[in-house]
């Protein structure tokens, strides 16, 4: 069907049940597509320069007159004689626009490597808002722009700011991994970081473990704890019997939650995190095990932790206070917890303990069980490493436990 394409015939022409065309009568390439909703849109239907048929889009109706549409097929047309593909072009304009929309560092990390970290990083979230805040401002630099001299600089800058040399090295560790996903996704032909190299670490560190009397003063300070907390219970309790209220629940043997977590922490040398994820049916009472499930854990691999009598005992007696199912530790609300920091600083400064953060339980966990003469592996496989680096870094002997042994050279 062909017309002469203007204003009046195009509105006249009615929808139907099917999509057809009408081309026009002047430029028959030049035409008007009608939908079974009455939407009227202008198109150019061509031979490439391969001989395939092709169908380039113009504009709708409303939007351009029908005088507009053809002359704009026309100079198509007149590109097309001269070798082109309107269409393939179009669609290697549009790729190109995208392409740029994403490479910039802000545009990459939000429309691009964001949506992908965070489908297949347990934190990814967290890393991609790392890099954000981190790498600021370099955000609207294009990353062919990113180079080993401005991260050196920045590098410069945070390490006189005070930030430890590790974790300036996994900031530019997580950003270099951002950008080897561009370059993966063919947005960048090269890793503009190739020549950044991590800072140099201590690989043995500093492992901070609780010295005995430590230990004994942690430990009183949660029975001490555990006490007055019964005792607020109880002149409560009092003083709703005076007045007729309703009494509150006896507390068991823990006050709260606190004593189990920082005991079980200490015998099992269970991540904080780790800590927060378990439930009861990783805790087998029976058999006197503890698994750490590979969805709740660092590494992603699961694993088994013996319980020795304390842990157990504990486990036990916490259990009997709560309920059997769900989450071993629960909130105020009823769900996961996310961090102790108020309760485990009160309870340091009460035990007049400092530098020592929640983490530390865990090397103290390994260290003694060096110093117990447990083998390295052993070790190891307790605390989920996947080789015996970290091992060596948070389980060495301690100086006095060195200092023991090379005394045993004068004994003799």
């Amino acid at each position: 069907m062909r017309i002469k394409l203007t204003r009046t015939s195009v509105r006249a022409l009615e929808p139907k049940e099917t999509r057809y065309e009408v081309a026009d009568t002047d430029t028959p390439s030049f035409r008007v597509r009608v939908t079974p909703n009455g939407v009227k849109t202008f198109a150019l239907r061509y031979r490439n320069p391969q001989g395939q048929t092709r169908l380039y889009t113009i504009g709708k109706f409303g939007t351009l007159t029908p005088e507009q549409a053809r002359e704009h097929a026309q100079q198509k047309l007149a590109e097309i004689r001269l070798g082109n593909d309107p269409a393939t072009d179009r669609k290697a304009a549009r790729k190109e626009a995208e392409r740029q929309r994403y490479l910039t560092l802000e545009g990459f990390l939000t429309h691009k490597y964001g949506p992908w970290i965070e489908a297949n990083q347990k934190d990814g979230a967290g890393t991609l808002a790392r890099i954000k805040a981190r790498f600021e401002p370099f955000m609207q630099r294009l990353l062919p722009e990113l180079n080993s001299w401005l991260i050196e600089s920045w590098r410069k800058d945070r390490l006189k700011q005070g930030r430890a040399v590790s974790t300036v090295n996994r900031d530019i560790n997580a950003l270099k991994a951002a950008l080897s996903r561009a370059v993966e996704w063919n947005l960048i032909d090269t890793h503009p970081l190739t020549g950044v190299k991590p800072g140099k670490v201590d690989s043995a560190g500093v492992v901070r473990y609780l010295s005995a009397d430590e230990e004994a003063r942690l430990r009183q300070a949660l029975i001490d704890r555990d006490e007055g907390i019964r005792a607020a219970r109880v002149r409560g309790n009092a003083w709703r019997t005076e007045r007729d209220y309703d009494l509150m629940p006896e507390t068991g043997t823990y006050g709260d939650h606190l004593t189990p977590m920082v005991l079980v922490s200490i015998n099992t040398g269970i991540r904080r995190g780790e800590l927060f994820n378990l439930e009861w049916r990783d805790v087998d009472i029976d058999r006197a095990n503890l698994t750490v499930r590979g969805t709740g854990a660092k590494s992603g691999k699961t694993r088994h932790i013996p319980l020795n009598a304390e842990a157990l005992r504990v486990l036990k007696t916490w259990q009997q206070q709560t309920s059997k199912t769900g989450l071993v530790f629960k909130n105020a609300d009823g769900g996961r917890f996310d961090n102790a920091n108020t309760a485990w600083a009160a309870l340091l400064a009460d035990a007049e303990i400092t530098a020592f953060r929640w983490h530390d339980l865990r090397h103290h966990f390994a260290s003694k069980l060096v110093m117990a003469g447990v083998d390295l592996n052993t070790v190891r496989e307790l605390l989920g490493h996947s080789d015996l680096t970290m091992t060596l870094r948070y389980a060495h002997l301690a100086p006095e436990h060195k200092a023991a042994a090379v005394e045993r050279l004068v004994a003799r």
